[in-house]
């Protein structure tokens, strides 16, 4: 089988495709044949060596994948051969608060990831994908809408008529958009681009600002909300968005801080408890909240938005397109497992 990974080096020449033996599975152990897989700002980090010291090669890259269970080991019973399923970001966090030893566990950065016609994972470590999406769209799904239902439900417990502030069309603030009025909440979205916006509006948005020609997008948020502020802001930028963010948040209001887009940076803490505002840090999420989210997804009949699918051996110029911020939603990979 053929699998991808940085051997002795990152930085995006160094993406090796090698030929390997099929796995097998150990007990409690399933090996999936990965049909899909989806990209997320941390694997552009990653790819660039820029993730941390802790990240180290030899590394097959990515956490986000789809396929079919095709052998299970002495022992499992969540899944069976033909199954259709989905890894878990991370392998070892099933339920309850993250700790040390679960975030260790995360595919694609700590352990190695899912870009591989074949992958061996713990058959705890799998969850079984809505049944009417392809397999591009069930890729989508491990960690950037876990982070957003962890965002909206989880740690900001959304109720319908509530306020949501997304930040961009990447694929964390586009689940974001689509959960939240599932849920049935007002939802105003912020980008540079007009044309995007148009888009997000199309997707149920109420309303949006370009934060290219209005920089202080914070006012027109208050004004959504008759001076109030919002109830809850999905945080993607860092601290080059927070402080408008702060502003943007009504008192008592919630910011689920989940990337560093715009980079690190000192962040004024005044603003946060002169407001009362809860500032919840958010790395993906738990298989049990993963489950509960497919629950809704299944249910409603919601289906992933996909930019652009590339094929394996396309993968560079797949994260350079993303690099690019160019894109719509999700970019995805499709796997041509044998």
């Amino acid at each position: 089988m053929k699998i991808a990974r940085f051997t002795q080096a990152f930085g995006f020449e160094n993406l090796r495709f090698d030929e390997v033996p099929d796995p097998s599975p150990g007990p409690g152990q399933a090996v999936v044949r990965v049909r899909a897989c989806s990209l997320n700002f941390r694997d552009l980090l990653v790819a660039r060596g820029s993730y941390g010291r802790a990240v180290k090669a030899p590394l097959t890259p990515l956490s986000d994948g789809a396929g079919e269970v095709v052998a299970v080991g002495e022992g499992v019973t969540r899944v069976k051969p033909g199954d259709r399923v989905c890894g878990i970001f991370f392998q070892s966090w099933i339920e309850g608060e993250i700790d040390d030893d679960k975030s260790a566990s995360a595919m694609g950065g700590a352990i190695n990831g899912i870009l591989a016609e074949k992958v061996c994972l713990s058959a705890d470590g799998l969850v079984h994908a809505p049944s009417h999406l392809s397999f591009e769209e069930a890729a989508t799904l491990p960690c950037a809408a876990v982070t957003a239902w962890n965002s909206l439900f989880h740690s900001g417990r959304l109720q319908p008529g509530e306020s949501v502030l997304v930040q961009g069309s990447g694929g964390v603030s586009v689940f974001a958009l689509q959960f939240a009025k599932l849920a049935g909440a007002r939802v105003i979205a912020t980008s540079s681009s007009d044309v995007k916006l148009d888009r997000l509006k199309a997707m149920g948005a109420d309303t949006g600002v370009n934060y290219k020609t209005t920089p202080e997008w914070d006012k027109p948020a208050r004004a959504f909300t008759n001076g109030v502020g919002v109830d809850h802001v999905i945080e993607v930028g860092g601290a080059g968005t927070l402080p408008l963010s702060l502003k943007a948040v009504r008192r008592a209001g919630h910011i689920a801080l989940i990337g560093v887009l715009t980079g690190g940076g000192e962040v004024d803490p005044r603003m946060i408890f002169v407001k009362s505002v809860r500032v919840q840090g958010i790395y993906v999420g738990s298989r049990k909240m993963f489950e509960k989210m497919n629950r809704a997804v299944e249910s409603s009949g919601m289906r992933p938005v996909i930019d652009r699918v590339f094929e394996f051996e396309q993968t560079i110029e797949a994260m350079r397109y993303m690099e690019s911020g160019s894109h719509f939603g999700k970019v995805c990979i499709r796997v041509n497992a044998r």
